[in-house]
């Protein structure tokens, strides 16, 4: 008896009595209920037990560079401390074809559903991307959020545990944000914070320089590889046509 609840306990580590009696009473063991829960307690199995939490098997997959926009988007979270001592967190989500910033939402908590509403917001004036590449936070891992790229048919690209290269295009951004902005200045409110972070991301989107993009900025890069395209296509003749872009925000609200 003692055997077989030590057997239930290690395959269910999440079910108390009733569930793994039940279980056993389906195995066509008809033991008594009150012997049963006896050797239960001796075993000290009705004491809260404490599980790790197992991540689904994930696979590496190579790092590519996509070739149009909104094919993979990657996201990331950051922290740092108000000069008051609140800390702060930053949800950060790039488009990897052209490491354009789509958004940085800022405030003390971003939970699951906060992730959802700023992807929505985004995906208004974006489009909807592909894939999404995030590690495995819980906000990422989160049933709200999975469920809801279910929905939309957006794939939750999750690089393996401990492999932050994995996700190497939010990294090398997170880098750039923290040098330029969150270790240059005290901030001693969120709205702070939210003021200087937008400056940030005009001049990061529109005039910035990146090595990777042909020393352009993501905007002109993508302006560029649009150009290059209707040349191809046989579509662009005369003056080239102004593209516009939506003016980027950081989604959260001023404290």
């Amino acid at each position: 008896m003692a055997a077989k609840l030590r057997e239930w306990a290690e395959k269910k580590p999440t079910e108390g009595f009733w569930k793994i009696f039940g279980r056993i009473r389906n195995e066509g063991l008809a033991w008594n209920h009150k012997r049963v829960h006896r050797v239960y307690k001796k075993l000290r199995m009705n004491l809260k037990r404490k599980h790790k939490r197992r991540l689904p098997e994930r696979i590496k997959e190579p790092l590519v560079q996509p070739d149009q926009t909104n094919q993979s988007w990657s996201m990331d979270f950051m922290s740092d401390v108000l000069t008051t001592g609140l800390r702060f967190r930053t949800l950060n989500i790039i488009d990897d074809y052209n490491r354009e910033v789509l958004a940085i939402e800022i405030d003390t908590s971003l939970p699951a559903l906060r992730v959802r509403r700023v992807l929505e917001s985004v995906i208004e004036w974006k489009g909807k991307p592909t894939q999404i590449r995030t590690d495995n936070g819980p906000e990422f891992i989160a049933s709200d959020l999975v469920d809801w790229c279910e929905e939309n048919a957006i794939r939750l690209q999750y690089i393996q545990p401990g492999k932050p290269t994995q996700n190497a295009f939010i990294e090398r951004f997170n880098g750039s944000f923290r040098k330029d902005v969150l270790d240059a200045y005290l901030f001693s409110s969120l709205s702070q914070v939210r003021i200087l972070t937008e400056e940030w991301m005009q001049d990061y989107n529109y005039h910035r320089p990146h090595e990777a993009l042909d020393n352009l900025s993501p905007i002109q890069f993508r302006q560029r590889q649009a150009e290059q395209r209707a040349v191809n296509s046989g579509k662009l003749s005369g003056a080239k046509p102004a593209l516009e872009f939506p003016t980027i925000h950081s989604l959260g609200s001023s404290n």
